[in-house]
């Protein structure tokens, strides 16, 4: 299993993490078997939304003899009243919603407090923006070293990028796969599960780009939720490219987006753990979202590189994937950040050194001009 630094946080998390909301379908001592099969495998991030008392028992029992070996996600505002989930910022709540995660998951702290599903431009202005007695209360559990980093839950990139923006947002749970990339921007989640009949939809949408990039920029880690679309994008009748995916082609797609750290993925059986942890092994080929995307017969991404290196090797040895990220990164700028330089300037071999042959070209499944971009790129940072 490889690790990356979540953000601001520092934490080292699993490349592929566990979501838990499948949890509380099966008799918990299964479940409680297979969180900790996936711990063996090298799993160390789960995220628990859930409010109900099944699945954060099973969690937290699962967990129990290696506490400090896991990172939990444990979301504030997400409640179980009379038998049912809702979501409230209602302090009367809150408290009690997060006292209750705190005693089942066990070790007297949650790794990551989770502003919990903020879609809505309202919930932030009201709540977040300008502070609150529900930020208070997020402040406070932070100080108290109850929680020991903030993060935040959403699906819409515009309030992901103000979280990300804010200061005190350390990481960000956003939803993240090829389909609702090229969505834009709503507050309601449940229209990203349709509609792709529209031919608009082609390609990643700016806002939800300029997303990923910002994240990285500001330090502010992302963890993937709903990364195969409910499993729509592996079964060829139900996803809106009219191809089908599997989960390794799906964990790259996630994984090379700027700012992601990991993907959390929901699981079943063992046998679905082991086929995402497979990931870590997985050749070229076998993580090869490009090639899909570009030969499904609906929305093709023409013209964006999405980072997928298809365009390797390079007879100048440049890493052309990493090259067009920095140059995507920087862009975003009136001036290039010192951190993306510097990030660029490691790279050793820089755009400058491209000798314009093309062959990159004829590689990329998107038709992504690359040496346009080299040049850009070497005028850009001077190199």
């Amino acid at each position: 299993m490889n690790y990356r630094k979540l953000g601001k946080t520092g934490l080292m998390v699993s490349e592929v993490g566990f979501g838990g909301e499948w949890l509380e379908r099966h008799p918990e001592e299964e479940s409680i078997e297979l969180i900790r099969y996936a711990g063996e495998k090298g799993i160390n991030i789960i995220d628990c939304w859930m409010p109900d008392p099944k699945s954060r028992d099973i969690i937290g029992k699962a967990i129990a003899p290696c506490r400090d070996k896991w990172y939990v996600q444990g979301h504030l505002g997400s409640t179980w009243q009379n038998g049912q989930y809702v979501r409230t910022r209602d302090l009367a709540y809150v408290k009690p919603a997060f006292e209750d995660l705190l005693a089942r998951i066990g070790g007297g702290y949650i790794d990551l407090g989770m502003i919990h599903y903020v879609d809505a431009q309202e919930d932030w202005d009201k709540h977040l923006a300008h502070g609150s007695a529900y930020l208070d209360y997020v402040f406070e559990l932070k100080e108290k070293g109850l929680i020991r980093h903030i993060g935040l839950s959403t699906h819409n990139p515009r309030i992901a990028a103000q979280a990300a923006k804010c200061g005190f947002v350390e990481m960000i749970l956003f939803s993240i796969n090829p389909a609702f990339d090229m969505r834009p921007a709503t507050e309601d989640l449940d229209s990203m599960f349709e509609g792709y009949d529209n031919a608009e939809f082609a390609g990643i949408d700016p806002e939800r780009a300029a997303l990923y990039q910002l994240c990285e920029q500001e330090n502010v880690g992302i963890t993937v939720m709903k990364g195969f679309f409910g499993g729509r994008l592996c079964d060829a009748a139900r996803s809106p490219f009219g191809a089908a995916f599997t989960p390794a082609q799906l964990i790259h797609y996630s994984l090379t987006r700027p700012g992601v750290s990991s993907i959390l993925c929901g699981y079943d059986t063992k046998d679905q753990v082991d086929a995402a942890v497979a990931y870590e092994t997985a050749s070229d080929d076998e993580r090869d979202y490009a090639s899909v995307i570009a030969g499904a017969p609906l929305h093709a991404y023409a013209g964006q590189c999405t980072y997928c290196g298809h365009c390797k090797p390079c007879p100048m040895d440049i890493d052309i994937a990493m090259v067009n990220k920095f140059y995507d990164l920087a862009i975003q700028q009136p001036e290039v950040p010192e951190s993306v330089r510097q990030h660029y300037l490691a790279l050793g071999t820089t755009a400058s050194a491209c000798i314009g042959c093309q062959g990159c070209e004829s590689r990329c499944p998107f038709g992504v001009k690359v040496a346009e971009r080299m040049v850009k790129t070497a005028e850009l940072f001077g190199r």
